[in-house]
């Protein structure tokens, strides 16, 4: 079993808490776990500090329900379920993986070779680079322009031009946004954007690409 810790959610004005497992709150937050095992008492508080329990009638008003373990799945889907210092060292250290091997894949020196992972790690270190809990795909670059304060280094990129039809171009967006060079919207409501993608970033970025359009989009590699 995890770490018992607070899981919390404010309905109107009062705070509603509850005692859980970490491990198995986790679980339950991300619509897989069981709430029974993840409720460490089946109780549902308005302090839990101070042991306050919340009335049947706080929590008809608030929850619609008096069900303590269906206010759980409530409180720990929709709330706040806080980590414990060992659980965020944990996640930080997976990001800073997952961010340094984005950067093998997709990062050159200025003679187009790739780094060692050790280097990464000492250059980030030596250039005090932020990792925060964001995708690592939407920090690379924010990250490698701290990097090239400390070693030459540049992304190895592909220029393309993608043609996106008009009833796939919102869903697209979003998929796009953080490698976009331009864009052009036609007259027929096609979307044309020149994008910048990392080398080891294309395989996965076409797979989604084809799995929201169907491979109805028209792309072509844009030349320096």
């Amino acid at each position: 079993m995890g770490a018992k810790v607070l899981a919390r959610y404010k309905v109107k004005s009062t705070m509603y808490e509850i005692q859980v497992d970490l491990d198995e709150a986790l679980k339950v937050q991300a619509g897989k776990g069981n709430i029974q095992a993840a409720l460490d008492m089946p109780k549902i508080y308005s302090d839990l500090k101070k042991g306050q329990v919340a009335s049947q009638d706080q929590l008809t008003n608030a929850f619609n329900t008096t069900d303590v373990y269906a206010i759980a799945t409530t409180i720990i889907q929709k709330g706040e379920v806080q980590k414990n210092q060992d659980f965020r060292d944990a996640e930080r250290e997976a990001k800073v993986k997952q961010v340094i091997q984005l950067i093998l894949k997709n990062a050159v020196d200025q003679h187009g070779r790739p780094y060692t992972e050790e280097r990464i790690k000492r250059a980030l270190e030596e250039a005090k680079a932020h990792i925060d809990n964001k995708p690592a795909e939407q920090q690379l670059t924010g990250i490698l322009d701290k990097l090239k304060l400390v070693i030459p280094i540049k992304l190895d990129t592909k220029r393309i031009k993608l043609t996106i039809p008009a009833q796939y171009s919102g869903q697209v967006y979003g998929l796009i946004k953080d490698f976009k060079e331009s864009e052009d919207w036609l007259a027929n409501g096609s979307l044309q954007a020149v994008l910048n993608i990392p080398a080891g970033m294309q395989l996965d970025f076409y797979d989604k690409l084809n799995g929201i359009t169907h491979g109805a989009v028209q792309s072509e590699e844009v030349k320096e």
